[in-house]
């Protein structure tokens, strides 16, 4: 396939807190894109183990030829070149005229504005690289602050705003804004009300404000049914969501802010600051990762978080596993859930996982799922291929996808426990996939695929043969599908009918 085309990189960081937060942010260069980490917890009994990650700005540096220009500061640099490389990174530095470090009165911080001068950074990166728009990058309010250019500021000018993104990849952002488990609601109210350190931008009301253009703006406020999190694709100039990529953390333990009373009163759903369901816009690309917020353990400064950059953001191929035409058991008072877990070979990470115990497990229900060709479907896994990537003397590139299936029971409205056996599956299987590239970059990938439960022996002495190649059952052009499927031991769980459903279609 053929690789995605460079655009300049926009780091937007997050909210600051305080003044003294903010002055703190403003020493860093880099507003944190630097920062990178030595822990990964994948060691024996939930352990650390030493991972040395250096950080997305340098691994970007290191592994895709991108730019750091500085010189004594980037609009320094700016104003007194004429060109600059479209591969190079820029932080938004926002937050430097809020700073009291400066010697000068510091200005308010103003979400809009922070949107405003992003337009203006664009405009200049656009006009010097000859690049048609620019990625951007964001860590939790610096997403919020991207939707409000994309939705509200662009817009607003009567201008589109793909015309100035290419893409746009957030980490734990809360698209839905900051609710708690506790207070019953008192404690928002309290925030919204005083906006203490400007918190109240994690509140409807004034999320309402800066997400709404202005032609479409109530003033009576948001209706009752308006949903923070989404990018309507039905408004005049309407960003694509496919072009959308949201980090989920699922890691509350490790957010250790304020001694771990953030964690607490956001609850367990949660990566100790964004709860589970307020971290993505619907309709976008999602990876769950098992990170905090931020610290040792966070999202930004994670090798989790880098991979699924780099593939959404260079990937040259995208691909949909669903789970599809299944038929769950006719039991009385039984949930059903999947658990997911994808591993790419040459990574000690995993890039997207769903698990009862991270509290994010895939819900089965034929009533609730949706149709395609008239069948049941549930998503599974939405991910990216580097054909570049390539690891080993293979030649492919090797995809593991772990697949469970689990049945709650329950008995006068309480979980029964008489039979279960806990996070143990009904079904439990790995589906092995080889991605091969052949001399013509622009087509499809040959894939060969294998259940883990047929493979004798290690997986890592796995070849496969010509016979497990997979066919395009798609007669479309540009769209490459088939339907795997499954051991005979999920039959009795899942239907004879049920498949695995892979759909691969290019990626720039």
């Amino acid at each position: 396939m053929a690789p995605a085309t460079k655009l300049p990189i926009v780091y937007v960081r997050g909210y600051a807190g305080n003044t003294a937060g903010i002055d703190k942010a403003v020493t860093d260069p880099f507003y944190g894109f630097n920062e990178g980490s030595t822990h990964v917890r994948i060691g024996p009994d939930d352990e650390p183990s030493f991972y040395q990650f250096e950080s997305p700005l340098l691994r970007l540096h290191l592994d895709e030829g991108y730019h750091i220009l500085v010189d004594g500061g980037q609009e320094l640099y700016l104003a007194t070149h004429d060109t600059i490389p479209p591969d190079s990174i820029w932080i938004h530095r926002f937050y430097d005229t809020s700073a009291t470090t400066w010697g000068v009165g510091p200005h308010e911080f103003r979400l809009e504005t922070a949107a405003e001068n992003l337009l203006t950074l664009i405009e200049t990166l656009k006009e010097k690289s000859g690049a048609p728009g620019v990625h951007l990058v964001a860590h939790s309010m610096g997403g919020l602050v991207c939707r409000c250019l994309i939705q509200k500021i662009i817009p607003d000018l009567g201008h589109d705003p793909a015309d100035y993104v290419g893409k746009l990849f957030t980490y734990g952002t809360p698209h839905g804004g900051i609710a708690f488990d506790v207070g019953f609601g008192v404690l928002e109210r309290l925030r919204d009300v005083t906006g203490i350190n400007g918190a109240d931008i994690f509140g409807p009301d004034r999320m309402y404000q800066y997400l709404t253009p202005k032609a479409l703006t109530d003033p009576d406020g948001p209706p009752h049914n308006w949903d923070a999190r989404a990018m309507p694709p039905d408004r005049p100039f309407a960003f694509p969501l496919g072009r959308v990529f949201c980090l989920i953390g699922t890691d509350p333990t490790d957010y250790e802010v304020a001694h771990g009373l953030s964690a607490a009163t956001v609850g367990p759903r949660s990566d100790g600051l964004v709860q589970i369901d307020n971290a993505y816009v619907p309709g976008a690309h999602q990876a769950y990762v098992h990170r905090s917020h931020s610290g040792s353990y966070g999202l930004v400064n994670s090798e989790e978080g880098y991979q699924n950059l780099r593939r959404f953001l260079f990937g040259d191929c995208e691909v949909n596993a669903e789970l599809v035409g299944f038929h769950l058991p006719q039991r009385g008072n039984t949930t059903w859930q999947s658990e997911v877990r994808l591993s790419v070979r040459g990574l000690q990470i995993v890039t997207h996982e769903r698990t009862s115990a991270q509290w994010c497990p895939i819900q089965l229900s034929e009533t609730a799922a949706g149709t395609a060709d008239g069948k049941t479907c549930v998503p599974l896994v939405n991910t990216f291929l580097n054909s570049s990537l390539r690891t080993g003397g293979s030649g492919t590139m090797r995809y593991a996808l772990h697949l469970r299936i689990l049945s709650l029971h329950r008995r006068d409205g309480l979980l029964s426990f008489n039979d279960h056996l806990e996070q143990t599956a009904d079904f439990d299987d790995i589906l092995v996939v080889d991605v091969g590239g052949g001399d013509d970059p622009a087509a499809m990938p040959a894939l060969q695929a294998t259940w883990n439960s047929t493979i004798s022996g290690p997986i890592s002495d796995y070849r496969p043969d010509g016979a497990s190649t997979l066919g395009d059952e798609n007669p479309a052009p540009g769209v490459w599908v088939h339907n795997i499927e499954l051991p005979a031991t999920a039959a009795p769980i899942l239907g004879e009918d049920a498949r695995i459903r892979l759909t691969v279609t290019p990626w720039e």
